[in-house]
């Protein structure tokens, strides 16, 4: 309800639920899955119930919404849950929420549902491939129909179950403490699952916790939450110890961090970021990993100040954008985004990589970076800025990160777009730029 009242953010909000009731493992986990998996497959639900409510669901109180939507998550997606409980339960949240009339009403269309669900009939895939994935696997149209146009329908087909899929657990060990040998074993004799990532060498997926805050490893500043492509991209950049680098968008820190492991804690990162409150979490992260070369500055990455003009060895851009790489992650976030959005983004990313491009020094690397998976704001938006800026080239990445990310075979040409259902994880795109030096070959 709060996410579709107020417009939470569905994992700050369960999170403070679960910090007040503090349930225990396993109803935690069941919350978290009710929750996460009733906002994921919302547009099926939705559709499924149209099949069985005479008037429209909005016509419904919020609540009484909810709980149909929550009974018929657990009547079609988790096996475990008895169709009785399912009814049962959610007649008694009616009771809470609700008047007798609504008891009843709850009652018999979820009785109905599980009666009738072998045979319910999505639209079909031949007549109306649109309709049939958005309902069926539960994502906006607009998105469907762009990727059916990108990819084809086998492709959206896998890229929309990748995100309707629970994102892995993902950290990032703190090299500068511990190795990420001792650091899984360390977590398997404290009870939890820790295996390695496929990628990423200081990656691991763990499971089997309560809340990452109650493990003590975390507290003492052994591994920070990053997923795995995002590691990628300090890999990318790769700068050399005792370097100067400026984090241009930075907050939280996962990749300011993760570069200053990658510098052994020596050189200086300054890392900017729009929004003061955002840079305290900066340094907290720093002081719980242990990390003293990085100095935090207040500002707006499209107007970075001048005595940055040329003193950086490296700049990082991991630009705002529209996020569509990280949808299985956010399971509410899909309902958020318009496709409108995606052209005011652009914009601000330009804006973005003009300002940080002032800030490298001749011979110095840029790293441009987004969490998303959209052509104009990722290789369309550094082709546009090389159109612009001869001074600066693609430079290969193929030394740099695993030859079998490389499935399209662009990382020679310096970079690489990070694909869900392709490669495992949060979908990325990396390019590496440098700046040519004074005097230097064009390359013309």
């Amino acid at each position: 309800m709060s996410v579709e009242q107020e417009g939470s953010y569905a994992n700050l909000c369960l999170n403070k639920i679960l910090e007040k009731y503090l349930p225990g493992k396993l109803d935690r986990a069941f919350a978290t899955e009710l929750t996460y998996g009733t906002l994921r497959f919302q547009n099926t639900i939705d559709w499924v119930l149209g099949q069985f409510v005479k008037k429209p669901l909005s016509t419904q109180t919020t609540s009484v919404r909810n709980i149909l939507r929550l009974g018929v998550y657990q009547l079609m997606f988790l096996d475990k849950v008895p169709a009785s409980a399912v009814c049962n339960e959610s007649a008694e949240m009616a009771k809470r929420h609700g008047h007798p009339g609504e008891v009843k009403f709850v009652n018999g269309v979820l009785r109905s549902i599980s009666r009738q669900s072998s045979e319910i009939r999505f639209p079909d895939l031949a007549d109306d491939p649109v309709a049939h994935i958005s309902v069926k696997y539960s994502h906006p149209a607009w998105l469907v129909e762009r990727w059916l146009n990108e990819f084809g329908p086998e492709e959206t087909i896998m890229l929309c179950q990748s995100n309707n899929a629970p994102a892995p657990n993902t950290v990032r060990v703190n090299t500068l403490k511990i190795t990420r040998k001792e650091l899984i074993e360390r977590l398997e004799n404290e009870g939890m699952k820790a295996r390695e990532t496929a990628y990423a060498p200081e990656g691991i997926v763990i499971e089997g916790f309560l809340s990452i805050g109650s493990i003590a490893a975390f507290r003492e500043g052994l591994f920070q939450v990053q997923d795995e492509s995002s590691m990628l991209a300090s890999r990318a950049l790769a700068p050399e110890p005792g370097s100067a680098v400026i984090d241009t968008c930075s907050a939280p820190g996962g990749k300011a961090t993760h570069i200053a492991q990658l510098m052994d804690n020596r050189g200086e990162i300054v890392a900017v970021d729009i929004h003061p409150h955002k840079l305290a979490l900066i340094k907290e992260n720093c002081a719980r990993l242990g990390i003293t070369m990085i100095k935090e500055i207040t500002g707006d990455a499209r107007v970075l100040p001048e005595n940055l003009y040329n003193s950086a060895d490296y700049v990082i851009v991991d630009a705002p954008c529209s996020g569509l790489g990280v949808l299985g992650r956010r399971p509410d976030a899909r309902w958020r985004k318009k496709p409108g959005q995606i052209a005011e983004l652009v914009k601000l990313q330009a804006e973005i990589l003009e300002s940080s491009a002032r800030c490298v020094k001749d011979n110095g690397v840029m790293v441009y970076c987004t969490c998303t998976i959209t052509r104009e704001e990722n290789l369309g938006q550094v082709e546009d800025f090389l159109s612009k800026h001869p001074e600066f080239a693609m430079e290969d990445l193929t030394a740099l990160l695993p030859g079998n990310l490389d499935t399209e075979g662009t990382m020679s040409r310096g970079y690489l777009q990070i694909l869900p259902h392709r490669h495992g994880m949060d979908g990325f795109f990396i390019a590496r730029m440098r700046k040519k030096g004074i005097g230097k070959d064009s390359g013309e």
